[in-house]
């Protein structure tokens, strides 16, 4: 690839451009062209077509590398931002275009030949992916087998057919989202239809690991390494061997630390505590929930190791942002927990499904879990027509006003039924049994939520109290 991939430079300041042109020959690139401003580079473009662009934000005229940036993606030319500018503000904007990579000045040599050939492979794996995506095929049955994650929704979809082709390469893989989308979920399914599934899987939370042991636990020690080392160690590599192991929260890891691991990447070998380097066979899958990209410009996070294990990113999308998805996993969790706690909950009522859409779910998928767990052990009938939501963190009244309305949902839910039954609060057919509630529990809930027992009469005069 790098020998016939053709690289265009955009940057202002001629001497960087022309040390860059020089890494990038030397390394066997093709170099275009250099332009110093947005309406050069598209003319070069016009004519060159280069396989990928390396952009500073910063040029000549009154466009910028942003501006280009946007117009990249619609030509769909792989694009990596180079620039000295580390302002939050910029960074966002930059993401918001979608690059292949961002390096901040001065970076190595070797970082930007590492972020190049990162560039390359992903932007070759996405064109193949859409190739595939123009093919009629039935993109649920083809995406979802062997898979055990629940959700058909556009977000899922992508997420499985990125685990499927990715599960048959040995590229490391690092998996971005939010706490409690599943990011472990998504690499055991990677671990289990890869060529590595009668092996090991080891997991590893990176951000659980005592600080002043944590090369011993990863890469094992000999007896004597140190003191309370009474005997020989195998580390968490050594274990994965043959395997793969999954890096939770790679985040967390110190800076010394990060520079043994780019070491497991590049030479395949662990240095053991207090003894030799010793050769591992291991895929490596990492996940963290921190932008690693504020994280290297503010000098805590290795360029080079970031860029490694960037190799084929995978997102994993937060619950608010897959809504669609809520009914199967709240249905997925009730069979889970129904049976666990041996009660015949057969489902959740409509009304109740539609109060869980409109909440915002700052835990994602755990929190769900959490929330339907706790509703199967207090329902007292076959089917789930109540949930308090403003037990969760996110649902009390001090919350949002987004927040606020799933609580008005809620209100309005026990009111509907207090009117169904002619605000008869127990016994067969009183509000209690139809919301599967006990009594207690119900003019607990009416309390919290101003809900008067005798406020309304069935033509909706008031009662007097």
């Amino acid at each position: 690839m790098p020998s016939k991939a053709k690289i265009l430079i955009v940057e202002d300041q001629y001497i960087e451009a022309s040390n860059l042109e020089l890494i990038l020959l030397h390394a066997g690139y093709q170099v275009c062209d250099i332009a110093r401003s947005v309406a050069a580079a598209l003319k070069i473009i016009g004519s060159e077509k280069p396989d990928m662009v390396l952009v500073d934000i910063q040029l000549q005229g009154r466009l910028t590398g942003i501006d280009l940036a946007q117009m990249l993606s619609q030509k769909n030319i792989a694009f990596i931002f180079i620039s000295a500018n580390s302002r939050q503000q910029i960074l966002d904007a930059a993401k918001m275009t979608r690059p292949y990579g961002f390096l901040l000045k001065p970076f190595r040599e070797k970082d930007i030949l590492i972020a190049l050939d990162v560039a390359l492979y992903t932007h070759m794996q996405d064109r193949e992916l859409k190739l595939k995506n123009k093919v009629p095929v039935d993109p649920l049955q083809k995406a979802s087998a062997g898979s055990n994650i629940v959700g058909d929704s556009k977000a899922v979809l992508l997420l499985l057919s990125n685990i499927k082709i990715v599960s048959q390469s040995e590229v490391a893989v690092l998996i971005l989202g939010e706490s409690g989308t599943g990011k472990e979920l998504i690499a055991q399914n990677i671990h289990k239809q890869s060529r590595r599934s009668a092996k090991s899987f080891i997991t590893v939370n990176c951000a659980a690991l005592p600080g002043n042991l944590i090369e011993s636990e990863l890469f094992g020690h000999e007896k004597g390494a140190f003191t309370d080392a009474s005997v020989a160690r195998i580390g968490k590599f050594e274990q994965a061997n043959g395997g793969t192991i999954f890096l939770d929260e790679i985040g967390e890891i110190p800076l010394e630390t990060q520079a043994k691991f780019l070491r497991v990447l590049q030479e395949k070998e662990i240095e053991i505590v207090g003894g030799k380097t010793k050769k591992v066979d291991v895929r490596i899958l990492a996940a963290t929930n921190r932008n690693l990209i504020e994280e290297m410009a503010s000098g805590r996070f290795r360029a080079d190791l970031y860029y490694r294990l960037n190799v084929f990113p995978i997102i994993s999308p937060a619950l608010r942002c897959r809504a669609d998805d809520i009914p199967l996993l709240a249905d997925h969790f009730v069979k889970k927990y129904s049976t666990h706690e041996g009660k015949n909950i057969t489902g959740i009522d409509n009304q109740v499904v539609e109060l869980l859409q409109r909440y915002q779910w700052p835990g994602n998928i755990r929190e769900l879990e959490n929330v339907i767990y706790r509703a199967v052990i207090l329902c007292s009938g076959n089917k789930i027509s109540y949930i308090d939501l403003e037990a969760q963190p996110g649902g009390s009244s001090s919350t949002s006003g987004r927040s606020r309305n799933i609580i008005d949902v809620e209100k309005e839910h026990i009111l509907s039924v207090l009117k169904e039954c002619d605000w008869k609060v127990y016994g067969p057919g009183g509000a209690a049994e139809i919301l599967g509630m006990k009594v207690p529990t119900l003019n607990s809930r009416m309390k919290k939520l101003g809900i008067k027992k005798f406020g309304l009469k069935k033509n909706n005069k008031p009662y007097k109290d």
